[in-house]
């Protein structure tokens, strides 16, 4: 493929439509990770969460015929792997970071076990005839040129994705529970001293946050693939947790930064088909998160020296 043809591939409905596909798994776990966040206990487990729903989806469909059915086997280990880091970060004190960690680890290596049990393979699960969730095809907007080719005919839980950013936002700013777990987040000693359970509400945080995270994962081998493959979430809940803090830990910021690093990555496939060494294109989205958190770094230093200016003023 010549230069300008990538170009003009990448102005057409077929790249954006291959952004919001690459950006629904990221956003699904990047919104996970803002709940857990927001209540002061940053989920690091997104990826083995994702990675672990990912594996029980397909095996769920495959042994149902059913992928309503899978879909809830995928939530299911989801919740597990949360409840799992909140026992430990919440119940024993043990340090979320390295909680997380080790259920990454435990994901990981406990997802090729459960393969290779079933299916004999460690790499694939083609032996499963596993049921992938539809794609939707929208009816007015199919029809409209290029917005209708760019937006419809994604998978069901792409749209599930995006109705989900306006949901949390809700959740988060207009419930009474969406209260509590911000004031846990910032000032956990003023909000129990007004009554709030900060461990509860921390549970039901990490908790919420596993099934977004679960939703996501479930994309990729229900939705974005029709299978699931080792290690097929490749960085992306690390990935999310860099959404969280470049998208201002709001949903709708979430939702930019996600679409922002599935631009990357779409554009990191697109150029692939050029005379560039593949070292430099699969690095693409991983440099675009280190920039990222640079900028959120820096964003937040500069918030905080204007705020020493202001007092010492």
């Amino acid at each position: 493929m010549t230069d300008v043809n990538v170009f003009k591939s990448i102005l057409s409905a077929s790249f954006l439509f291959a952004v919001i596909r690459v950006s629904t798994p990221i956003l699904l776990a990047s919104l996970g990770g803002l709940v857990a966040d927001l209540a002061g206990v940053t989920n690091i487990a997104l990826e083995g969460i994702m990675l672990s729903a990912a594996l029980m989806g397909v095996v769920g469909s495959a042994f149902t015929q059913s992928a309503f059915l899978g879909l809830l086997f995928g939530v299911l280990a989801g919740v597990v792997l949360s409840l799992l880091l909140a026992y430990f970060r919440l119940r024993l004190g043990a340090d979320g970071t390295l909680t997380g960690l080790a259920l990454n680890m435990l994901a990981a290596g406990g997802t090729i076990f459960i393969l290779f049990s079933i299916t004999r393979d460690k790499a694939f699960s083609t032996g499963l005839q596993s049921i992938s969730l539809p794609n939707l095809k929208l009816p007015l907007i199919s029809s409209i040129p290029f917005i209708g080719d760019a937006l419809s005919r994604h998978n069901t839980m792409t749209y599930i994705a995006f109705l989900l950013v306006p949901l949390v936002g809700r959740l988060l700013y207009r419930t009474r529970f969406g209260i509590h777990l911000r004031g846990v987040g910032e000032n956990p000693s003023a909000a129990a001293a007004v009554g709030i359970d900060v461990v509860r509400t921390q549970y039901y945080a990490l908790v919420l946050s596993g099934v977004l995270a679960a939703l996501g994962g479930i994309n990729l081998s229900m939705g974005y693939l029709s299978l699931f493959v080792k290690d097929m979430t490749a960085g992306r809940g690390f990935i999310a947790l860099a959404a969280v803090y470049l998208g201002g830990r709001t949903p709708v910021g979430v939702m930019y930064a996600s679409l922002l690093f599935g631009l990357a990555d779409a554009l990191a496939n697109q150029l692939g088909s050029l005379n560039i060494p593949p070292q430099v294109v699969l690095g693409i989205p991983y440099v675009v998160t280190v920039v990222a958190l640079v900028v959120h770094n820096v964003r937040v230093e500069n918030a905080r020296v204007a705020r020493k200016n202001q007092a010492a003023a």
